[in-house]
């Protein structure tokens, strides 16, 4: 089994939204990331997409773009990101999920023996923060703590965690997210959010024990990324920014 990992698909919704208004480098840019998938992954794998899938309102104008997802080859597991509104009622989307689609809302699930766990997350409370965000930042450290407690009650060998905002601050700077992170035995962390020139700032690679991993699909060329097919190694702390390359040889 192999994970990989792509996000911030921004489908269209059943709308006329075309996504080259950001840019001509989007043209095009989910018939090239299918291209890529059915190269590189096959029904025994695993793809995490941690969230901004699709600009519909509702679920029911979802739909299509799920299932376009979903007869694609893996095991694909989603997570809410900031533009998902159509994401309401978790019992009600898993219920019309395509076979082999699964939905992270505040817990974990293991995939072999692999768990995965996460949640939206939020930015990190900083000059110009409302305290509304500092709200929901509180409230987002709270679903990943409840995520990764469940997640350690699954006994999997390797433990991934999805999350849509960037965990770290500028430059690798820890925040009360990454810091809530340190404290489990975590292998991987893939995020996106992250688009044109704020993508010179992701942060990917090994950073106090954990393997952090920008995903945003125009981040990667609009190419599936492969995670490292191992548990963390003993191996000097190191980052890196990503620059629009995909982060770890993907």
């Amino acid at each position: 089994m192999e994970i990989y990992a792509i996000g911030d698909l921004h489908l269209p919704g059943g709308a006329d939204k075309p996504m080259d208004v950001f840019g001509p480098h989007w043209e095009g840019h989910f018939e090239r990331i299918r291209a890529d998938w059915l190269k590189k992954v096959t029904d025994q794998d695993v793809v995490l997409i941690p969230g901004d899938i699709s600009w519909a309102m509702q679920l029911e104008d979802a739909l299509e773009d799920l299932q376009w997802i979903g007869a694609l080859p893996g095991r694909k597991l989603l997570l809410r990101g900031n533009h998902d509104y159509w994401w309401c009622g978790i019992s009600r989307l898993r219920e019309l999920l395509p076979d082999g689609m699964y939905a992270l809302q505040n817990d974990a699930m293991r995939l072999d023996s692999v768990a995965v766990c996460g949640t939206r997350g939020w930015t990190a409370p900083g000059p110009g923060s409302t305290m509304e965000d500092e709200k929901i930042y509180r409230r987002e450290l709270l679903r990943m703590e409840m995520s990764l407690e469940r997640a350690m009650k699954l006994g999997a060998d390797r433990l991934v965690v999805m999350c849509h905002y960037p965990p770290l601050g500028e430059g690798g700077s820890a925040t009360p997210l990454s810091q809530l992170l340190e404290k489990y035995p975590i292998d991987d962390v893939v995020y996106g959010h992250l688009h044109g020139a704020a993508l010179k700032g992701a942060v990917t690679g090994l950073l106090r024990g954990i393997r952090y991993h920008c995903v945003s699909c125009d981040g990667l060329n609009f190419q599936v990324y492969r995670l490292p097919g191992e548990k963390v190694a003993d191996e000097p702390t190191s980052v890196s920014e990503q620059g629009g390359n995909p982060p770890c040889g993907g």
